[in-house]
């Protein structure tokens, strides 16, 4: 697998960033704190997502941003990759958008998928990851660091060592699972072996063979019964028919003697009511009569010489016309009145509302002439406090000539402000700057002071400083005395830093002084300017309600003299109004006279309508008598032929025949009631015989059930029995498997570890590392004394641990086959615990990482002899100003700031 390429959108300190990664030993060069580690947490992170990382997915993202996007390309297996990711801020915190994965075979989507996707590809966790080939920043004694069981399981699952023991825990899990099912079936078949004893013994075929035969003789009896019955029933239904008939006959006579009743009843009622007509007929005449003379009295009070019907509804309607007409007048006029007295109470009322118009012009007026009086004696006071502030802003302008550096060179008040403001802001990022330098060089000289220490006291008690074996003579103190002149130039740049900064920090007091001066005086000469505008407005204000009075007065004077032209105009509207009045009495009496003579008319109208009703009931009366005559002859007619039909049904009744029937019918029901009591019995007793014989068939068929189901679990227990023994064989074999694989990578990693340890780090001190079957790691001196990696020296340490790392490496990618080549190899700042001379070996082991065929190694560091061994240089710098990261390629270190 090689990196290709990587492109960051707001990762951390990064903005826009992207860089491609070559072949060979790339060297990510830069001083601490800039940025370099991100860069390799950008790919790490692309591959493992969150896994990849500490903390949470917000920590990823740029402060300053609200999204954060990463791709990488690579080539893996001869195919070609790409993986994006998208993270978004929503609600508070962070959540992937955009996961995806190209492969040569087809895009992967979701993280779940892309994450087990890559896990699979290169046959390795987010853990394996960084156990193999990402050795992270403080992590390089990790392994030296961790127990011999640690050691173990990281080793083992790095070698996939972990999954024959994962198939070894499975077998077992098999093999207790088949042991725990065998156990339940084989109590199962003893169960059954009981059942079927128990059965056995209790002669189930002799028992059904005697139920039958009880059975036969029993259904013969029953069938007898029940056709001894069946003639019972059909003597009762043949008497029942013959009481049915006499019955038909029975209710027929009563329903004729009820109709012969009812048809009297009918014929007498008819006969009441025909003569109850003729009194009303004789009544509706004599009213109609006396109608007729009323008609004739009332037609004689109008102007009409006959009582035609249609000549009375023609005046009616020209009267009404009439009358209408004399009412639209009378309401015109009426209007007309209304109308008048709205004007004259309108022409009152704008008389009333110009007077008070006029009384509130004149109070108006005498307000803003006492408001005016006010306004001169505020106008003097604000006069007085604007002398004032032209005293203050000339002491803040000798306050400021003070005060300003020699380089200002005049200018406006904002001019000189800013140009001011801009001084102190230089001032206090030059100061920051250079208590970050003095930062920095401390610490540079705690460090160094540490190791003169260290070297001092190896030196003391007869070792050598660099290498910490015994010497022999004093050749080896030169390099002590370099170091102590190292920390002699350190402490004069020290010093000359702490003097810098003393000096940035008066300038920098001096500079806010003079700002802030500056920011008062402008601020007051806008005050001033604010006061005089506030002069001019309340001169003008003052101006302005001598004009408004003087017009107020003058309102008030028109007003008075539009109030008398409206009573004027009141008056004549009222005049108006009263000889309307006087018109509508004129009218109302005509109208008066026309209501009489129309309400004569519909005298004479309703008089004709009474008598045309009386003859309409007269005629409707003489039909409905005619009518009930002719209906009683018809039920005259109904009523002879029931009475004949009566007569003939009495004549064919025999109550002999009744008498035997009701005999008949009542000797069969006893019988039928006595043989049902006994048939139930029997079909009890029949009833359960066959639910014996079905029991016993029932335990038949269950025994048979039983002895099949006996002799399935006889062969399921053979085949668990027999499966049982395979899973203990396998679970032995994949522990074997494992424990001689296990030795074999024990003797191939120690056989490469004591090859790169003899290559990197050629000491006389030392002759080989044992690392056991336990992973346990012992180193052993020349003179075969043992040692834990933990007597080593600091550098000594790192670099032996290193060597562990890459010589895990090689072992993996020794071990996998083509398709699935091993990662990059990525060493984070590994120069963190060497001094100058282990940095060297360093570069002699990434050299022969490099010569075994390993394609890409990545290496943070801020080391310059690291650097000058790279085959490609990236250097990363830090924008102080916006606290942003950058990359660029550099052919040497001499590039470098």
């Amino acid at each position: 697998m090689r990196f290709e390429r990587i492109r960051l959108r707001n990762f951390k300190c990064y903005a826009e960033t992207e860089l491609s990664l070559r072949e060979g030993v790339t060297v990510i060069h830069g001083v601490n704190g800039s940025g370099k580690s991100s860069l390799l947490e950008a790919c790490f992170f692309a591959l493992y997502g969150s896994a990849a990382i500490d903390g949470t997915l917000d920590d990823a993202i740029a402060n300053d941003a609200d999204e954060m996007s990463i791709e990488l390309w690579f080539t893996h297996g001869g195919g070609e990759y790409r993986i994006e990711r998208n993270i978004k801020r929503r609600g508070g915190s962070a959540q992937t958008t955009t996961c995806l994965l190209e492969t040569p075979n087809g895009t992967v989507e979701q993280v779940t998928d892309v994450e087990a996707h890559i896990e699979e590809l290169l046959r390795m966790d987010a853990d394996a990851f960084v156990n193999c080939a990402y050795v992270r920043q403080g992590e390089v004694n990790k392994l030296i660091n961790a127990t011999p069981s640690e050691r173990q399981d990281m080793i083992d699952s790095l070698l996939q060592l972990g999954t024959l023991e994962e198939y070894r825990e499975r077998a077992s899990d098999a093999r207790v699972g088949v042991e725990r099912v065998l156990s339940q079936q084989e109590t199962l078949l003893e169960d059954k072996r009981a059942t079927i004893a128990e059965k056995e013994q209790k002669s189930l075929h002799d028992r059904l063979n005697a139920l039958r035969t009880e059975l036969s003789e029993l259904k013969s009896d029953i069938e007898t019964k029940e056709e001894e019955r069946e003639t019972a029933v059909e003597t009762k239904q043949e008497a029942v028919e013959v009481l049915e008939a006499y019955e038909q006959r029975r209710e027929e006579i009563e329903t004729l003697e009820a109709d012969i009743e009812e048809l009297t009843e009918d014929i007498a009622a008819a006969e009441s009511e025909r003569d109850a007509l003729g009194e009303r007929l004789r009544s509706l005449r004599e009213t109609t009569e006396t109608l007729r003379e009323r008609r004739d009295d009332a037609l004689a009070e109008t102007e009409l010489e006959r009582a035609d019907a249609e000549r009375v509804e023609e005046r009616l309607e020209e009267l009404s016309e009439a009358i209408e007409g004399v009412r639209e007048t009378i309401e015109e006029k009426r209007l007309a009145a209304q109308e008048h007295l709205n004007d004259a109470e309108s022409a009152t009322d704008d008389a009333e509302a110009h007077r008070e118009r006029a009384t509130e012009a004149r109070n108006e007026a005498a307000t803003l002439e006492s408001d005016i009086e006010s306004a001169r004696e505020t106008l003097e006071t604000r006069e007085s406090d604007l002398d004032e502030l032209d005293e203050e802003i000339e002491t803040l302008r000798e306050e400021l000539e003070g005060e300003v550096a020699e380089s200002d060179d005049g200018g406006d008040i904002e001019t000189r402000r800013e140009r001011l403001s801009e001084r102190r802001d230089e001032l206090r990022e030059t100061l920051a700057a250079t208590n970050e330098r003095l930062a920095e060089r401390r610490a540079d000289l705690q460090n160094a002071r540490e190791r003169v220490e260290e070297a001092a006291a190896l030196l003391e008690a007869g070792n050598c400083p660099e290498c910490g074996q015994p010497i022999e003579d004093e050749s080896d103190v030169e390099g002590l005395e370099d170091a102590r002149e190292q920390v002699g130039t350190l402490e004069t740049e020290v010093e000359q830093l702490e003097a810098e900064v003393e000096r940035l920090e008066a300038d920098h007091e001096r500079a806010v002084k003079a700002a802030e001066t500056a920011a008062e005086l402008q601020s007051s000469l806008e005050r001033r300017q604010d006061v005089e505008s506030l002069l001019d407005q309340q001169r003008e204000t003052i101006a302005e309600k001598e004009t408004r009075a003087e017009s107020l007065r003058e309102q008030a004077a028109d007003h008075e003299t539009e109030a008398e032209a409206a009573e004027e105009r009141a008056q004549a509207a009222e005049e108006r109004a009263q000889a309307a009045r006087e018109a509508i009495g004129e009218l109302n009496g005509r109208k008066a006279d026309l209501d009489e003579r129309r309400e004569r008319l519909e005298t004479v109208a309703s008089l004709l309508a009474d008598i045309a009703e009386n003859e309409s009931d007269i005629e409707s009366l003489r039909e409905r008598r005619e009518h009930l005559t002719e209906l009683n002859d018809q039920r005259r007619e109904r009523l002879d032929e029931k009475r004949t039909r009566k007569a003939e049904l009495e004549a064919e009744f025999d109550d002999a025949a009744v008498t035997e029937a009701k005999a008949q019918k009542q000797r069969a029901e006893e019988y039928i009631d006595e043989v049902a009591s006994y048939l139930e019995t029997k079909r009890e007793e029949r009833d359960k015989l066959q639910s014996d014989i079905g029991a016993v068939k029932n335990e038949l068929e269950e025994l048979e059930a039983l002895r099949e189901r006996r002799d399935e679990l006889e062969a399921t227990v053979e085949r668990l029995r027999t499966l049982r023994d395979e899973a203990r064989t396998l679970q032995d074999t994949y522990a074997d498997l494992r424990s001689e694989l296990r030795q074999q990578n024990v003797e191939r990693l120690e056989a490469m570890l004591n090859e790169i340890f003899e290559l990197v780090y050629q000491n006389d001190s030392y002759a080989r590392i044992e690392l056991d079957g336990d992973y346990e790691l012992t180193v052993y001196q020349k003179d075969g004394t043992p040692l834990d990696p933990d007597q080593l020296s600091g550098g000594e340490r790192a670099i032996f641990n290193l060597s562990l790392r890459c010589a895990i490496y090689r072992l993996l990618s020794e071990g996998i086959d083509g398709e699935s080549p091993t990662p990059p190899l990525i060493l984070d700042e590994p120069t963190v615990f060497l001094d100058a001379g282990h940095v060297s070996k360093l570069v002699e082991l990434v050299e022969s990482m490099t010569d075994h065929g390993v394609e890409q190694i990545i290496v943070v560091s801020h080391d310059d002899e690291l650097a000058g061994a790279a085959d490609d240089l990236v250097a990363v710098r830090k924008n102080p100003t916006t606290n942003r990261s950058s990359v660029e390629r550099s052919a040497t270190t001499e590039a470098l700031p």
